[in-house]
């Protein structure tokens, strides 16, 4: 008994030592640029790691406020963020609750070809074809309905609702509710945990996603806010009409502390929305992942 306790301390230490080591791989590169962000020239580019802010300048983030590019981007994201993450749940739920039907005609077969799904794709060129065809390039459509239905998430929305319990549906029926009334006013409140965690997988997608905005917008002005910050990151300017340098005027003093201030800016939303929704994002996870 004591050599198996020791064996269990071992192996709580070993963890808790990988779990330590990869909070610091998380936390010391976000401290690094939150202090570069508030940080003089002369400090950021002293040589070293900067955690801790010995001296604050908020140049940058005055540089990145003060263009209409970082404005129309953060309208941009959050309107495809929010449209985008509304359709997603929509969508997937009204997949997934036949799927999790028995009575539901060649169930098999529809569930395996939406696992087929995951492994096979149309491919790049294809899908540009499709979105140019059919009139969406320039359209915040081109950005929400490609992708607007995950072949993962489906399935694990089908399993939590096929766990819940039949019994609540049939004294529902016997109580003379209808199929409408039961999906609303039962099972979609019981499925709250699953639908939080398929709405944090979604607007976390949308609002880090740059490259089909790349690829379907040619608008500038329609453009979202992290493809501007990868412009930002690359050109060193808060404004994509120039390269840093052509845009020898407009230079910026501090590129560095811009950079990670634009950086700050773009992801400081999400993280702001994470905690709320954190416990049902553990919850739907592991209920929907228990039965298949």
């Amino acid at each position: 008994m004591k050599q198996r306790r020791m064996s269990d301390r071992l192996f709580s230490l070993v963890v808790y030592a990988l779990l330590t080591g990869l909070a610091l791989t998380i936390v010391l590169p976000m401290m690094q640029v939150l202090t570069i962000s508030v940080s003089p020239l002369n400090v950021v580019n002293r040589y070293g790691f900067h955690f801790i802010p010995t001296a604050f300048d908020f140049s940058g983030y005055r540089q990145v406020f003060h263009k209409e590019t970082i404005w129309t981007g953060y309208q941009n994201t959050l309107v495809r963020t929010i449209l985008g993450t509304g359709i997603t749940i929509v969508m997937t739920f009204l997949g997934a609750y036949p799927l999790s039907k028995r009575q539901l005609p060649n169930r098999a077969f529809w569930t395996g070809f939406v696992v087929l799904t995951m492994f096979f794709s149309g491919g790049l060129i294809p899908s540009y074809m499709l979105v140019k065809n059919i009139g969406l390039m320039n359209t915040v459509w081109s950005l929400v309905l490609p992708g607007a239905v995950s072949a993962f998430m489906l399935l694990i929305v089908r399993n939590f609702i096929a766990a819940l319990p039949e019994s609540l549906e049939e004294s529902a029926k016997i109580d003379g509710a209808n199929d409408l009334y039961i999906l609303w006013k039962i099972v979609v409140p019981l499925s709250m945990p699953i639908l939080a965690t398929v709405a944090l997988y979604a607007a976390v997608d949308h609002w880090n996603a740059w490259f089909d905005s790349m690829l379907y917008i040619q608008n500038e002005k329609k453009q979202v806010l992290q493809l501007i910050l990868r412009k930002i990151i690359i050109d060193g300017t808060a404004d994509p009409s120039t390269t840093g340098a052509a845009d020898s005027m407009n230079a910026p003093t501090n590129s560095q502390a811009m950079k990670m201030a634009a950086l700050v800016v773009t992801m400081l939303p999400i993280m702001c929305v994470y905690p709320f929704l954190q416990k049902y994002f553990v919850k739907g996870t592991l209920l929907g992942s228990v039965k298949g």
